[in-house]
């Protein structure tokens, strides 16, 4: 099931409305998203095309060679991450639980990277969730390997 909803960064600089956005959502565990969300990136996965910016305009860093992220250029907010180079996930946006106005609802049925997920934390209700490792995810899609700092 798809819904339209709203988020915005921290100071509310940038906002926007997505429309399409599914119940279902993912967890990864590579270093670069640890890095970027000081923990995991809990998120979403909405066709680029329909989310709407308002107000002022994502600032937009090439991560990697293959994909970006955008954030807040006043307050520095996590709000995006976008593959960029085509293939299975171009044309997508990955949008982070906490940028949304109402977080609830959304179930996480999937974790990549779990190969490198930190000991130090675990998420609750992990049964029947599709875990992939590292080398899992590159062999499925390809793109994930290569352009980061874990390689």
């Amino acid at each position: 099931m798809s819904e339209q909803r709203t988020g915005r960064c921290m100071c509310g600089a940038v906002r926007f409305t997505a429309t399409d956005v599914p119940s279902k959502g993912g967890i990864c565990h590579c270093e670069m998203c640890r890095r970027w969300t000081g923990s995991a990136l809990i998120g979403i996965t909405v066709p680029t095309g329909s989310i709407t910016w308002q107000g002022e305009a994502p600032s937009v860093i090439q991560s990697s060679d293959w994909a970006e992220r955008g954030f807040c250029g006043k307050c520095g907010s996590g709000l995006f991450f976008r593959v960029t180079l085509q293939g299975d996930w171009f044309g997508n946006t990955e949008l982070p639980v906490g940028v949304f106005d109402d977080p609830n609802g959304f179930e996480i049925t999937n974790e990549i990277y779990i190969d490198h997920k930190p000991d130090s934390y675990a998420y609750a209700g992990m049964d029947g969730r599709r875990l992939l490792t590292r080398q899992e995810c590159v062999e499925k899609f390809g793109v994930l390997d290569g352009g980061g700092p874990e390689d």
